[in-house]
């Protein structure tokens, strides 16, 4: 069942659902979605989030939706309570199938270099990038290899953003990964880098697929 909830300013967003180098139907964790909201002036946004699936923790509480002042600098402003923010944050579970047809199988021991490179063709800052990873390497560099892909529609058309005043510039960064004692063959996937102008909203995440 599709849940509909409004979020407002910045979501770093993970789901999960996909084992080895196919896309494999089952319940996958969302963790550790946050978005950032870097408007030209100070401007109330309001975000909602068709997810499909449910939801197991959001900060703040958004109860019917998340509503705040946002800065140019990033700072999300409760207009109710003054309570600042540098991002929205959400988790969940849900069915979406993933696609690892196409990505890069990384040594546990270059996790972070490549993704230095790749986070930033992919458009984030780099101190999105530094939050990025120091959330997901822990997990990942002590891994063998890495199997990583970057995910477009099997993401995003399950977990559907709307974001209002709708930014000029949307970046929405997913990866999937899964842990590999061996290195595998895939096709590389072309990452491309987008103009940040104007009112420019960031999400990211990831969901780890145990094997």
């Amino acid at each position: 069942m599709r849940k509909l909830v409004p979020l407002t300013l910045a979501a770093c967003l993970l789901v999960a659902s996909l084992t080895g180098c196919e896309a494999v139907d089952r319940g996958a964790v969302t963790a550790k979605p946050v978005i950032y909201l870097y408007p030209e002036e100070e401007t109330q946004v309001s975000v909602s989030l068709d997810f499909d699936g449910q939801l197991t923790s959001t900060y703040p509480a958004y109860e019917d939706g998340w509503t705040v002042e946002a800065s140019p600098d990033g700072t999300l402003t409760d207009p109710a309570t003054g309570r600042q923010y540098y991002c929205l944050f959400w988790e969940g579970i849900g069915p979406t199938e993933y696609d690892f047809s196409a990505g890069f199988c990384v040594a546990g021991e270059n996790t972070a270099a490549f993704l230095e490179d790749a986070l930033a063709d992919l458009g984030l800052t780099e101190k999105e990038t530094n939050e990025f990873i120091i959330y997901w390497l822990p997990k990942m560099e002590h891994n063998p290899y890495n199997l990583i892909s970057f995910q477009t529609e099997a993401y995003t058309d399950s977990a559907v953003l709307t974001i209002d005043p709708a930014p000029d510039t949307l970046i929405r960064v997913f990866m999937a990964w899964q842990g590999l004692d061996q290195p595998v063959e895939v096709e590389p996937k072309t990452l491309t880098t987008p103009d940040r102008t104007g009112f420019t909203a960031v999400e990211w995440g990831g969901a780890e697929i145990k094997a």
